[in-house]
């Protein structure tokens, strides 16, 4: 069984992890001084780059759209991975193995190692079926594909490969590149022989291959079409249930659809691989499939994560063959309704007619249509739900009210309902059952489904809304974990695992004018990025310095908080930024990530170490101005004759302080 990861693992694993060649796998960075890179963001459409990488100190921050965070909440964010398995992912690439709290597993060291071979096999056979599309036994392969609209740039931009006709062709290739025989058991990719047990041959045989991904983009399973009528297996073979690949958890085209879902919080799923290259090509660039089996609750976990599922917005759009096997589908679908905050639709082409086949008959935009002409799923599961009663009587008519109501009245979209209430009035038709009745049907129904709900909360109302209001500052995290410890859904999305919402401190953004806040800023921008340089006076001066914007305050707090760091090595200074952010409160988290990157005005090491000492200097000034006012008040208000020894102590007090000024000014 899993366990938690162990903090100092994470901690390990998040310093010796490099951000910005991980980064770099995302976004080309150009040198933006001192330190810093920066690129176009990844998480938001933008034509200057405003994307800040400081390895240093294993941050990121976009000044455009505010996300920031380390390389584990980056990753996360690209991959759609959870906190484990991102971590768990960093931790094989530098080959770091890790431990588990309380004598929980993780994926073993072997593992590990066993992983990466079968789908460094998967990448190269990959490879080996593309090539073979381009030789002269794979022309049947390429007539499919131009007859349904796909050229040859659609099909590399796919990977959309051909595995020849002969029973070892790609064993042979795999071998060649040293895999042994008991690697390549573990693929799927092939099959052993029912009555030669030594013969070990191709699974896939003159047929058209779709490298199935996952959502980090890695091959871990094909799907095959058949080519030729002397095959004697089934029209779509795909490979079996192995350690990379189970088809209840993969979606086919779902690394290349995962940007575009999260952007636009749609997902579309169609039915085969040609639909969802046809959806692509004509613009709709959400479109998944399944794999040989229906959409289901492990699907339904992929989606949701990428949808940022939160009751804040989304659709899932099913698309369905328009024949009885596809309203079947589409009423499996509507059985998973519930499990989605998303609202869901149900697409159906005329005439039945899939994506693949609408692009081909009527061109791009007809897709796109398809798309846009969707309808609720409720709606859809209604209707097909009638094919079960007499609707010309009144008993018919009554059973079919008391199937619908609950359905209706599950609508999440209050005005939605109220609409499709009298909608249901006029399915039913008004012969025997009135709108009164359907209304009144509909309202008892969501009343039932309601008390349970509510016996749950302990019969509290709903929880309040979390949302930031306008004005606030900094920029709510999404919900991830970043501290070490695996989301475990006590806290997600800004509300606790029982809805209650996570209260956080309001905060202002400064006049930028101020001087005394873009000092202090400025001296937080030192602190976080470059600690190393501050000796221990320096560090006593900066602690006890008064900040007076309160942000800038919450900041000062939690860096003394987290202790003197960013001295223990290199890399160390990313887990002491991480310290940092783990001591602000959520709202702040992603402005330590600012500021943590913010670039500061030096051409070279040497004008760098100037900067930040005139900088602390100037913050240590502003304390001292600042005590002398206290100490001058204190002597002001003072009758020297009733106290002369503290007349006399606030006197030296203040030369101590008028020296210790000058002698930051000529340092």
């Amino acid at each position: 069984m899993a366990g938690l990861i162990k903090r100092e693992d994470i901690d390990e694993v998040r310093q010796r992890t490099d951000i910005k060649e991980v980064v770099d796998g995302y976004v080309t960075l150009k040198s933006a001084g001192v330190g810093s890179w920066k690129g176009l963001c990844p998480f938001h459409d933008e034509r200057s780059p405003s994307f800040h990488v400081r390895p240093q100190m294993g941050s990121y921050h976009c000044f455009g759209c505010g996300e920031g965070g380390d390389v584990i909440s980056f990753v996360q964010k690209m991959d759609h991975t959870s906190f484990a398995e991102t971590v768990e992912k960093l931790a094989a690439r530098i080959g770091f193995e890790l431990r588990y709290e309380d004598g929980g597993t993780g994926p073993r060291r072997e593992d590990t190692g066993r992983r990466q071979r079968l789908l460094d096999a998967h990448k190269i056979a990959a490879e080996f079926y593309r090539d073979q599309l381009l030789t002269q036994e794979a022309a049947t392969a390429r007539a499919f594909l131009q007859e349904r609209g796909f050229d040859r740039a659609a099909a590399e931009h796919f990977g959309v490969g051909y595995a020849p006709q002969g029973w070892d062709g790609l064993l042979k290739h795999l071998t060649s590149r040293g895999f042994t025989l008991d690697e390549l058991k573990l693929t799927g990719m092939f099959s052993t022989s029912s009555t030669n047990a030594g013969r070990f041959y191709d699974r896939f045989r003159g047929r058209l291959m779709w490298p199935i991904r996952d959502i980090t983009g890695d091959t871990v399973g094909f799907g095959a079409r058949k080519l030729y009528e002397d095959d004697q297996g089934p029209k779509y073979l795909n490979t079996p249930e192995t350690t990379l690949y189970k088809k209840s958890q993969v979606l086919y085209g779902i690394d290349l659809a995962k940007r575009e879902i999260a952007k636009s919080r749609q997902l579309v799923v169609v039915e085969g691989y040609t639909d969802v290259m046809a959806c692509h090509l004509a613009g709709v660039g959400t479109a998944v499939a399944t794999c040989g089996t229906a959409f289901g609750a492990d699907h339904i976990k992929i989606a949701r994560r990428l949808l940022s599922d939160d009751g804040t917005g989304g659709e899932v759009i099913f698309t369905f063959d328009g024949d009885a096997a596809g309203q079947k589908a589409a009423l499996r679908a509507f059985e998973e309704d519930q499990r989605f905050n998303a609202q869901t639709y149900v697409a159906v082409g005329v005439g039945g007619a899939d994506p693949c086949e609408l692009r081909q008959t009527a061109g791009d935009q007809a897709v796109q249509d398809l798309i846009s002409t969707r309808r609720p799923l409720f709606e859809f599961a209604i209707k097909a739900s009638f094919d079960q009663f007499d609707l010309s009587t009144g008993e018919g008519q009554m059973k079919a009210l008391r199937h619908a109501a609950p359905i209706v009245a599950n609508i999440r979209d209050v005005s939605l309902r109220s609409v499709y209430t009298r909608e249901l009035s006029r399915w039913l038709g008004m012969q025997f059952v009135g709108e009164d009745q359907v209304a009144q049907a509909v309202a008892s129904a969501a009343k039932r489904a309601a008390q349970p709900a509510q016996e749950a909360r302990g019969g509290q109302g709903a929880p309040a809304d979390n949302r930031r209001r306008p004005g606030e500052f900094g920029r709510q995290q999404d919900g991830r974990q970043q501290d070490g410890r695996q989301q475990d859904g006590r806290q997600q999305n800004g509300r606790q695992q029982d809805g209650t919402a996570v209260e956080s401190p309001q905060f202002s953004r400064p006049d930028p004018r101020d001087p005394v806040a873009r000092m202090e800023r400025e001296a937080l921008e030192v602190v976080l990025q470059y600690p190393q340089l501050l000796d221990q006076s320096q560090w006593e001066r900066f602690a006890d310095s008064r900040f007076s914007v309160p942000a800038y305050a919450a900041l000062h707090d939690a860096v003394r908080a987290a202790g003197a760091g960013g001295t223990d090595g290199p890399g160390a200074a990313s887990n002491w930024v991480e310290r940092v952010r783990q001591e602000v409160p959520e709202m702040l988290r992603g402005f330590v990530s600012e500021l943590a990157v913010t670039p500061l005005p030096a051409k070279d090491a040497d004008a760098l170490a100037m900067y930040c000492r005139d900088i602390l200097n100037g913050l240590s000034e502003l304390r001292i101005t600042r005590l002398k006012a206290e100490k001058l008040g204190a002597l002001q208000r003072l009758d020297p004759s009733a106290d002369p020894s503290l007349f006399q102590q606030l006197n030296r007090e203040l030369m101590q302080l008028e020296m210790e000024r000058r002698a930051l000014r000529s340092d």
